[in-house]
């Protein structure tokens, strides 16, 4: 994570810390792939491996984690590219002991947010560009918390036609990463409308609606999911009317708005629940916990509403920092909260696919 935001400070035009002092150039050109596949990739993986309770589930994470170490190493490109794509395999076969424990829609839509990693991994070994797999990334991410939050809404009593819609939604958006190889501009259009209607749906459905008006860790859960939906409606926007966009600012807003303005709320909003699962010690929810919360979404507000939308450097570079500085402050915030917890043991994680159940 460090590394790819010393990645982020480079592709901002800004002087990078840790890159140039490694002679690591490379680190811009790998910051997307470091981030999905390597950081967040990782923290999926591990969760699941927990989830799953078998210690050769942890192969997963491994790989990924050494994939993402290979990647800002000296190590040639295709060792690191080699192991994210171990890493996709591995997490797969994760998912299929999960399925045969629950074979739950939820599940199948986790399975098919897996493969598009897969998917990512294989198409970036082959030496795709980047910016032609970012349906492929955000589709990872956005179907394994699409999942997730499923799990939740079925436990509220979701109808059937609801889960079926869901499952619509998912094999929607994997169809259309397809067709974004094959037909750009028609597929990042269909892209963007699969990612609208999950944003609508998870909007609709979730539970967040209702706890939003709880107090203490329910309420601030339910205002990162709710924040996060809307940021993942604005990616969908971007690329509904802009089609393949592919650079310029209009890639810098679509490629942040749902892997910053959703993904990483997503993480803001569960970290107090899966983490805990994770490393058994508890972390307390704190009111501070929304300070960093609201500095990145603020800061993405100017990145994109000042910056993107109206071509002003300074507002990019002041929003790409500020999102940098947001997720270094949860992350110290987690920290000190989890060090300063009493030290009582923590529960296991479920054993189910709905990690924040």
């Amino acid at each position: 994570m460090i590394f790819g935001l010393d990645a982020a400070l480079g592709l901002l035009g800004l002087p990078q810390i840790l890159g140039p002092a490694l002679s690591l150039d490379r680190l811009p050109d790998v910051h997307g792939p470091l981030m999905v596949l390597g950081f967040v990739g990782t923290v999926i993986s591990l969760e699941r491996a927990v989830a799953l309770g078998r210690p050769w589930a942890f192969a997963a994470p491994a790989a990924s984690g050494l994939g993402g170490l290979a990647l800002i190493s000296a190590a040639p490109l295709a060792v690191g590219r080699g192991l994210l794509v171990l890493a996709a395999v591995l997490l797969l076969l994760v998912y299929r002991q999960l399925f045969a424990r629950q074979p739950a829609t939820a599940v199948t839509i986790q399975v098919l947010g897996a493969a598009m990693a897969l998917g990512a991994a294989v198409l970036w070994a082959g030496a795709v560009p980047v910016p032609f797999l970012t349906p492929w990334l955000a589709g990872f991410l956005v179907l394994t918390i699409f999942g997730e939050r499923l799990e939740l809404a079925r436990m509220e009593m979701l109808s059937p036609a609801a889960s079926r819609a869901a499952l619509a939604i998912a094999l929607a958006l994997v169809g259309a990463a397809v067709v974004a190889l094959l037909a750009p501009t028609v597929g990042f259009t269909l892209v963007g409308l699969a990612l609208l209607a999950a944003a609508g749906w998870l909007a609709a459905k979730d539970v967040a609606r209702r706890t939003v008006n709880a107090r203490r860790l329910p309420r601030f859960i339910a205002v990162c999911l709710l924040v996060g939906y809307a940021w993942l409606a604005v990616g969908g926007a971007i690329w509904t009317l802009g089609g393949a966009v592919t650079e310029g600012r209009g890639y810098d807003a679509v490629l942040h708005a749902v892997m910053l303005g959703f993904v990483i709320s997503m993480i803001m909003a569960h970290a107090p629940v899966i983490f805990p699962a994770v490393l058994r010690r508890p972390l307390p929810y704190h009111p501070v916990m929304y300070g960093p919360a609201a500095l990145m979404h603020a800061s993405l507000v100017l990145r994109l509403a000042v910056g993107d939308a109206r071509d002003v450097e300074w507002a990019v570079q002041a929003g790409g920092v500020g999102n940098i500085v947001a997720l270094l402050a949860f992350v110290a915030v987690s920290a000190w909260a989890v060090l300063a917890a009493p030290r009582t043991p923590a529960r296991s994680a479920p054993s189910t696919t709905g990690a924040t159940s």
